[in-house]
């Protein structure tokens, strides 16, 4: 239950990043999705990028494994691969730029971790029984 809810976790925190550029402009990356999703929809070759549909992605293969009994080690890698690419950009351009950007992406990061050293911890009870 814990793998799911961390992996539940992953999805929202992914989704409170915050972005920022010139001309006063901004959005949380739930907004920037919506729009994603909207423009799929209607007019898929404009939103056919890496950096939008890898997330998008990692996101899909983490809402996979909260529907699977035990939520697969291997899917719950790939979705926090899929995801940091964006989030880890995002986190660099914010140290660069403005700090808001980065301090949004801590969540996601946070609970990275934490998934991660959970994961190789059940691993090695797995190899020590």
């Amino acid at each position: 239950m814990m793998a799911k809810i961390r992996n539940a976790g992953l999805i929202i925190s992914s989704l409170l990043g915050y972005l920022s550029w010139g001309g006063g402009n901004s959005t949380f990356l739930w907004e920037a999705e919506w729009v994603v999703i909207s423009k799929l929809l209607t007019d898929p070759a404009a939103v056919l990028h890496p950096m939008t549909l890898l997330p998008m992605i990692g996101q899909l293969l983490l809402i996979g494994t909260l529907f699977q009994a035990k939520p697969d080690r291997l899917l719950t890698y790939a979705g926090i691969a899929c995801l940091g690419l964006l989030l880890g950009l995002m986190l660099l351009v914010g140290l660069w730029g403005d700090i808001r950007v980065a301090l949004s992406t801590l969540p996601f990061w946070a609970l990275v971790t934490w998934t991660v050293l959970r994961l190789r911890g059940d691993r090695r009870n797995l190899v020590e029984k």
